[in-house]
């Protein structure tokens, strides 16, 4: 211990996420797992899909369905990013987006890079418009090693390892398999995209 240190920086602090709200954008299989763990962690959830999840699912997970995306960015602390890829998401968070964001809340894109305008998050998060980002997935991946998102101390990039366990790439190899085996029977595959 260096006993010329009479302060300690409160930056190393994290945020409590029980008792929050997180607010999932995309809840389809496994935005609805995600449902259920923030569940666990007595979490507020809500949700911002382009169709409305049949009220049983919703209650089981405790679920509120938001209308419009932008009603879900305001009221929560952690936004969890689960949408496909492609021309309806491209973009989809952009600086409007994460200015009605929360200047408390955290950005977690665990999607695809391209759901976000990169430039305008660098831009959010230089001028604190929102307090954070964990992002798995960047456009490009991976991203220049110079990008200032790469600098940031309130951002978090992983290469797009989120589901890197050996459990899931276990089960991600047995349905290629299974799939495999049904096109060279003449089926329909049995997991489809």
């Amino acid at each position: 211990r260096d006993p010329s240190i009479r302060e300690v920086d409160g930056n190393w602090f994290g945020t409590e996420v029980t008792g929050s709200s997180i607010g999932i954008v995309g809840l389809g299989r496994i935005g609805l797992e995600i449902a259920r763990r923030a569940r666990a962690f007595d979490m507020k959830v809500f949700y911002y899909n382009r169709r409305r999840r049949p009220a049983e699912e919703e209650e089981s997970v405790g679920a509120t369905y938001c209308g419009e995306l932008v009603d879900l960015l305001g009221r929560v602390d952690f936004v969890v990013l689960m949408v496909p890829g492609g021309k309806g998401t491209l973009g989809l968070i952009g600086w409007e987006q994460l200015c009605a964001m929360k200047e408390t809340a955290y950005l977690v894109n665990v999607s695809r890079g391209t759901v976000v305008d990169q430039d305008a998050l660098v831009k959010a998060l230089n001028e604190k418009k929102i307090a954070g980002a964990a992002l798995d997935v960047t456009n490009p991946e991976p991203l220049p090693r110079d990008h200032p998102l790469l600098a940031m101390d309130n951002v978090i990039v992983t290469p797009h390892v989120g589901s890197a366990t050996y459990t899931t790439r276990k089960k991600m190899f047995e349905m290629c398999l299974e799939n495999l085996d049904a096109a060279l029977q003449g089926k329909d595959l049995p997991n489809r995209l």
